[in-house]
């Protein structure tokens, strides 16, 4: 029996070894998604998808979302995939100022036939023909050439072998912003680039990057500099949000973002906690860019409005309600915790944001992981348990037979 034993213990470690490296494996594996269709009104330009699941976690990072691509064989369809958990959508369009409410889906493959804002069906059955274009990571490259420049396209291939991204040269023209940068998408097998314009007949030399978002400056004669770092991107010396809040608000949170683009400051609403200040003030650091906040309580089951700050400076908030606020850029005299409540306070407006629904920003990295390590759990405690009655049986019938 001690033979047995020892046995048994043998199997169970090498089993708990196979875990451990199964685990790695399975959190690690390629995200599920599903494919989004959206039939929209002849008005509705270049539709987007924004997308969350019910605990806020966001599937892009800023609003409108993600931009869909027309279906060559479905004409007047657009699809985009999205990450499976993202059971939440809204479907919008013209840079986000037309959109429909809030659609929860049941999973898998969904085709959305928009007639207005207001009506949108929603079929789990195939309204297209054909197959649905495969999936395939891309990432973004971001462009400035000079005026002389017209209508710039990107050429993007993988060096040695010389797989082409596009069908013929010049390739694929490149989409205009309002901050003067032109966009495009590569896969992420993608390790070589040349921009080129006016018919291709001006260009840059091959540019030899790695598969991650990037700027290219392209200047007069075609030379270029480029970074995996926006040039643009805002900086300025971080704030102090101060808050007095109302005293059943348990736990108060700050969530603040830049408006219109929605470039939030947290990864997840309801954002996140105070720290106790001066004076019963609760107070929290951000970056100067904001221009937007909500305060919310109770894990973001109460909450103000959206509230409209100026950038650059610290704020003072004496919140009594959901619309009810008091909103200064210095600290109000004789507030403190014991006479925050009675201070007067008017009500504002709301300011620009996202819909509410979707402010919550993407922790899908976090989810996919958990969700592999408990999938890791279950099989291995099967396997042993398997494992082990088996060896039990056998042992135990090898000693009635002697």
């Amino acid at each position: 029996m001690a033979k047995a034993l020892k046995k048994i213990t043998q199997l169970i470690c090498m089993f708990t070894v196979a875990f451990v490296l199964f685990c790695p494996m399975t959190a690690n594996a390629e995200e599920e998604r599903s494919a989004i269709y959206v039939q929209v009104p002849e008005d509705w330009n270049e539709p987007c998808v924004w997308a969350w699941d019910e605990d806020g976690n966001n599937a892009f990072e800023a609003w409108p979302g993600g931009e869909t691509e027309a279906d060559e064989g479905n004409k007047g369809w657009y699809y985009i995939w999205i990450p499976s958990w993202a059971n939440h959508v809204i479907v919008n369009a013209n840079e986000g100022e037309v959109q429909t409410g809030e659609l929860v889906l049941e999973g898998g493959n969904v085709w959305i036939t928009i007639e207005d804002p207001e009506n949108a069906e929603v079929s789990y059955e195939a309204l297209t023909e054909g197959d649905i274009p495969e999936y395939v990571e891309r990432f973004e490259i971001h462009v400035s050439v000079p005026d002389s420049w017209k209508t710039p396209c990107l050429w993007a291939w993988s060096a040695p072998d010389g797989t082409n991204v596009f069908e013929a040269w010049p390739g694929e023209a490149l989409k205009v912003g309002e901050d003067g940068w032109y966009t495009g998408k590569a896969p992420t097998w993608v390790n070589s680039v040349i921009i080129n314009a006016n018919e291709g007949s001006v260009q840059t030399e091959d540019i030899s990057i790695d598969p991650a978002e990037l700027w290219v400056t392209v200047e007069e004669d075609g030379s270029y500099e480029f970074s995996y770092d926006d040039p643009d991107a805002v900086s300025a010396p971080d704030i102090n949000v101060n808050v007095m809040a109302p005293a059943d608000w348990e736990a108060p949170c700050l969530w603040a973002w830049s408006a219109p683009d929605g470039t939030n400051v947290f990864a997840s609403w309801p954002g996140e906690a105070f720290t106790e200040g001066e004076d019963g003030w609760l107070t929290l650091a951000v970056p100067g860019w904001i221009n937007s906040v909500i305060i919310n309580g109770n894990e973001g089951s109460v909450q103000t409005t959206d509230i409209s700050v100026e950038t650059g400076k610290d704020i003072w908030l004496v919140v009594a309600g959901p619309e009810e606020y008091e909103l200064s850029y210095e600290k109000p005299n004789g507030v403190t915790a014991d006479t925050g409540e009675e201070t007067e306070v008017s009500e504002t407006e709301d300011g620009e944001a996202q819909p509410d629904a979707g402010q919550e920003s993407d922790a899908m990295t976090v989810q996919t992981e958990e969700s592999g390590v408990s999938t890791g759990v279950i099989v291995l405690i099967v396997v042993v348990c398997i494992v082990i009655v088996a060896l039990a049986v056998y042992f135990v019938t090898k000693k009635k037979k002697s």
